[in-house]
């Protein structure tokens, strides 16, 4: 069944407007990466503004092709009052873990608007880190598919780590990350295999320890 992309904006809109409770900016905050195991992990905070009709077509990045994303990415970027990535690299993820380096990397993103944010939307169960922390943060399980704000956001933040990845093919063009972006395919574990980790995998993740414990 076709959906109705309007439908579905206007829904995301009203959630964010009932989320919000009133306040005059709203950002929505979302990242990328979290479940690779080589690049950095990527988020962004946008503060969409407009109306709901200026926004058909955004939804969770999960749900998009990669064109469409790329489309949409462009428009919000274009189109929004602000829109700002944060990044925690691969030796902040492995010295803090993935879900503090998550946070952190959320926080910059926040933090990096030019406008002061009255309310952050945040996917997930947890609010950003330090120097956001002055925001007060709403987290939003499955926010990305709830938020119009947040799958604006999850957009920015997959297009972005992507481009990321597709650099980093260009100087270790073995590993496919232009293709699998960093997570554990196949053909991932395959060059991981055959050629080893490069300083841009995370050395705490599993597949990746266990082949430098083995070596």
């Amino acid at each position: 069944m076709r959906k109705d992309w309007h439908q579905v904006c206007q829904t995301l809109w009203e959630f964010d407007r009932r989320a919000a409770q009133g306040v005059a900016v709203v950002a929505g905050v979302d990242e990328a990466g979290r479940g690779c195991l080589a690049g950095p992990v990527v988020a962004a905070a946008v503060i969409l503004g407009g109306k709901p009709e200026d926004w058909v077509g955004i939804n969770d990045s999960k749900q998009l092709t990669k064109a469409r994303r790329a489309a949409l990415c462009q428009h919000i970027t274009a189109s929004a009052v602000a829109v700002a990535v944060g990044v925690a690299t691969v030796a902040e993820i492995d010295h803090l873990n993935i879900l503090v380096a998550s946070r952190v990397a959320m926080g910059r993103a926040i933090a990096g608007l030019p406008h002061k944010v009255d309310t952050a939307l945040v996917d997930g169960p947890y609010a950003p880190l330090f120097p956001a922390d002055e925001v007060r943060a709403i987290p939003v399980v499955d926010g990305d598919a709830k938020s119009l704000s947040i799958a604006a956001a999850s957009i920015v933040a997959k297009v972005e780590r992507d481009a990321m990845m597709a650099k980093l093919a260009e100087q270790y063009p073995m590993y496919g990350f232009e293709r699998h972006v960093g997570y554990g395919t196949s053909e991932h574990l395959a060059a991981l295999r055959q050629y080893g980790p490069t300083p841009h995998h995370r050395t705490t993740f599993g597949p990746v320890k266990a082949l430098i414990e083995a070596r």
